[in-house]
């Protein structure tokens, strides 16, 4: 085998090795129990939720910049994550919003979170828990 062949099968091995970590990543990351399906109903509230986070000028610019690396990812019509893998292939994007929406939450806090949210009471109960934090006390 030439050195061209031997560069590209070594390409194509390293490509492989990282795509086998980012599946891995993404199933420890993923919400457990019922959350997942959760995030898969609220998708359109949280495209909306990502939109008017990356637009807020309030916000770090590293927090916009990774808000619009997701809006990006998201647009793409092929995923990293094929949707013939169960679970994870039809869950990659719900898993991709909760892993950013968490980085966002510990950079600007839960005001941000809140202060965009497009959605109802509930649905925003159901972000919170998907960014890791609690639901919101209504007993006020």
């Amino acid at each position: 085998m030439n050195e061209t062949g031997q560069i590209l099968i070594g390409v194509a091995a390293g490509l492989l090795v990282c795509w086998l970590i980012l599946l891995a990543v993404l199933a420890l990351a993923r919400p457990k129990g019922n959350l997942l399906t959760e995030a898969a109903r609220l998708l359109p509230d949280l495209l909306r939720l990502v939109a008017r986070l990356a637009r807020d000028r309030t916000l770090p610019r590293s927090t916009r910049a990774l808000l619009w690396t997701l809006a990006g990812y998201l647009a793409l019509p092929v995923d990293l994550v094929p949707d013939f893998i169960p679970v994870l292939g039809h869950a990659d994007d719900a898993i991709a919003v909760a892993l950013v929406l968490r980085a966002v939450v510990r950079r600007a806090g839960t005001d941000a979170l809140t202060r965009h949210w497009p959605g109802t009471a509930g649905g925003l109960d159901a972000v919170r828990r998907l960014a890791g934090l609690p639901a919101a006390d209504r007993r006020k």
